[in-house]
């Protein structure tokens, strides 16, 4: 007898056996969803392997028969699998939530993997308005409804037109109305003829080698385009994806944010006249399995969404394309730690086709792939059409006197480009109204009581916030010391910057791009189409505005605090600054206007921050890259990082000290651990955390210690008090 092998959504790294279900289905294929009893619960698991009974290691009497298969054909394709399977093990994941996390909500839930079909009402063919009594008026107006809409009508279009729902069963009655059952419908899905909707642009030389060379490409190529902000990346990603889509072939692009798909969408539903859909967070989970489906028969030509649809299926492959693809949004940072950029190029080489990686800062990892060979090296060091590339300014501000974070020739410099019609943005990657709050007689600060920060200060609606444990609180009117009353702001976040520049520039409007101000629905829409009609304003905000807005107004770009990475902890501190800096400067002079870039800092003299600001980013990676290299830190070495925590300190300390002594006698040679130490915030929600850093040279060894390491932390007596997390090729040590 053959039982079901099965991959259950749990912390553990084994599979589970089950009996079929006692109906039918006993053929099953790899890859279909099965329902099982598991503990006190039911679950969703998928068919990894149907094996003989004497297989099993439990015994067949102990045995428990499986519920319902619910596929008959496997919900995940082959390639998919395949896919999950691979970074499930890359990343030393358990299968089972690894393939739950490739499904959509609604088909980890048990829900069907068909369109849900809408149910609509349209009038009989010889209804008429004649056959109703005359007084019978919200019968007469709803037919009246159903005659107007031949195709059909929802019930829920009926009633905002002014229609009664509740009378349908009574016209169907009397033969006037019957409802059908219409699957969703794809715009434009019909129109397969033209592919254009609008003429492309015209592309300057660069441009025009850059699509040329990515028409050419047949099979696997992964390819690193690095094109200076403004060079027209997205323009090559337009002419390459037309290519494919004169193929009858699909196009997956991921973008690093929910708030660049809106208008990455936007654009290239502009371009083309065929079906584009976005797949990200805000999208409802109905609308995420109709995108999923579509994907999965064809239909969508393009995908665009974030990092979690890489696990899109694509009944016609054409090319991949990662936007941005330095950005730390494609890693996972808990539950399934994988890297979107990695897995697309792993899938592209399973799929045969193209991948494409752009970005203005490329992260190191792929700088080192094309300068070795790896990753063909494609560049744009031109901005297109007549934009010039912004001017760099290192502003000095050691003992000068600020004004909430800005100096005085700052300030002279914003009246200067607002006199000139055009508009200023300014950067701090701070939300909040002020980092701390501080005794001013005895300067104690307010802390957080469940982790090692000090609660930040907000005004837009007055209250302290921890922005690591989201912990909220009153804003106290005494410190908890000294009695005092003298509690004061210490240090600007992008409140209170508005807040001064209102004082300042009092008849100019300003607009604050945070996580804050962005909540509620179409709220960053709303600031962006108020910034595009042109006239003078100031920006201010967080990273959110670092990342692919056109801004074809702004023409000074001014980062306040450009010291804030430049001595960090993480080894990728100078990487991330860099990166940021000239992702922000990126947003000035793209248009005709010229642009420049004031730099506020304490350190005007240091030589990487002149490097980058003067010669470039590619000279400041070769150099970064040659430091690295001396360090034997990633992209030369492979990393793997052990986080626990626990809710008594020192005791994860502990967990890891027992791995790594048990380590030191069993694991492969050249593998060296590193730590434990208390991570650089030990306390957090209330939790003690450490870790412990596993490195080596080669990436098999690596995996093959971590396996070890994986199965003695589930083996530890200590693993039920403490709290771990494996996270490979990290890219921060928080």
């Amino acid at each position: 007898m053959l039982i079901f092998r099965l991959a259950i959504p749990s912390p553990l790294h084994r599979l589970f056996d089950y009996r079929p279900p006692v109906y039918g289905a006993v053929d099953a294929a790899p890859g279909c969803r099965v329902r099982v009893p598991f503990g006190n619960r039911e679950v969703i698991g998928i068919l990894v392997d149907r094996v003989a009974e004497t297989e099993s290691d439990c015994p067949p009497d102990k045995l428990k028969a499986a519920l319902e298969v619910l596929d008959e054909i496997p919900v995940l394709c082959d390639e998919l699998y395949q896919l999950t399977c691979w970074a499930a093990r890359y990343y030393q994941h358990p299968l089972g939530d690894a393939l739950q996390q490739a499904l959509p909500v609604l088909l980890r839930q048990g829900q069907s993997d068909r369109f849900q079909h809408q149910t609509l009402w349209r009038a009989s063919q010889d209804a008429s308005l004649s056959q109703l009594a005359s007084n019978a008026h919200r019968q007469r107006e709803l037919l009246q409804l159903l005659l107007e809409h031949p195709q059909g009508i929802s019930t829920d279009a009926l009633k905002a037109e002014g229609g009664d729902p509740k009378l349908l069963r009574t016209l169907e009655s009397k033969g006037l109305a019957a409802s059908m059952e219409k699957r969703p419908q794809l715009p434009h899905a019909d129109e397969q003829e033209q592919v254009l909707r609008e003429a492309p642009l015209t592309l300057n030389n660069e441009q025009g080698a850059v699509v040329s060379h990515l028409q050419q490409a047949n099979g696997f190529r992964p390819l690193l385009l690095e094109g200076v902000t403004g060079s027209g990346k997205t323009e090559v990603y337009l002419q390459a994806i037309q290519h494919v889509l004169e193929q009858g072939k699909q196009a997956l692009v991921l973008v690093p944010e929910i708030g660049l798909t809106p208008q990455t969408t936007a654009r290239f539903k502009a371009r083309f006249n065929v079906p584009v859909l976005a797949l990200h967070s805000g999208m409802t989970d109905r609308q995420r399995l109709d995108a999923w489906l579509w994907a999965r028969e064809g239909s969508a030509r393009i995908l665009i969404g974030t990092r979690s649809a890489i696990f899109t299926p694509l009944k016609h492959p054409g090319i991949i394309i990662v936007d941005e693809e330095h950005d730390g949004s494609f890693k996972q940072q808990d539950g399934f730690r994988y890297h979107a950029r990695d897995l697309a190029v792993y899938r592209a080489r399973q799929l045969n086709v193209p991948v494409l990686l752009g970005s203005a800062t490329p992260s190191l990892e792929s700088l080192q792939n094309a300068l070795s060979g790896r990753f063909e090296h494609l560049r744009l060091t031109q901005r297109a059409g007549n934009a010039r590339p912004p001017k760099f300014e290192l502003m000095d501000i050691k003992q000068q006197t600020l004004d909430a974070g800005l100096s005085s020739g700052l300030l002279a410099r914003i009246h200067q480009h607002l006199r000139q019609g055009t508009q200023v943005l300014i950067f701090l990657n701070r939300r909040g109204f002020s980092p701390a709050l501080v005794c001013h007689d005895c300067g104690t600060p307010v802390d957080c009581t469940r982790c090692d920060a000090r609660m930040t200060l907000h005004r837009q609606p007055p209250h302290l916030h921890c922005h690591h444990c989201d912990r909220q609180t009153p804003i106290p009117r005494r410190c908890s010391q000294c009695g005092s009353d003298q509690l004061r702001p210490a240090g600007s976040g992008t409140e209170r910057i508005e807040d001064r520049l209102q004082v300042h520039f009092p008849d100019v409007p300003i607009h604050r791009v945070d996580r804050d101000s962005t909540q509620r629905k179409n709220a960053l829409e709303r600031i962006m189409t108020e910034v595009h009609k042109g006239d003078p304003c100031i920006l201010v905000g967080t990273q959110m505005l670092a990342k692919g807005h056109h801004f074809p107004k702004v023409t000074l770009v001014a980062i306040l605090d450009a010291d804030a990475g430049l001595f960090s902890a993480d080894f990728r501190g100078m990487e991330k600054t860099a990166q940021l800096t000239l992702q922000v400067a990126g947003r000035a002079g793209r248009a005709d206007h010229p642009g420049e870039v004031v730099l506020q800092t304490m350190q005007a003299d240091h030589p990487m921050l002149n490097t980058l600001v003067h010669a470039g980013y590619e000279p400041f990676a070769r150099e970064e890259l040659r430091l690295r290299q001396g360090g034997h830190l990633p992209p030369f070495s492979h990393h793997a990082l052990i986080r626990a925590e626990a809710n008594r300190q020192g005791l994860a300390e502990n967990f890891l000290l027992s791995l790594r002594e048990w380590g030191q006698q069993y694991l492969p040679e050249h593998v060296h651990c590193i730590g434990p130490f208390p991570a650089l915030m030990e306390k957090r929600a209330g939790l003690f955390r450490a870790q412990m850093l596993i490195q080596a040279g080669q990436r098999k060894p690596l995996h093959q210690a971590l396996a070890l390491l994986v199965s003695m932390m589930q083996e530890h007596p200590e693993a039920r008090r403490v709290r771990w997390t494996l996270d490979v090729d990290p890219i921060d040590s928080y």
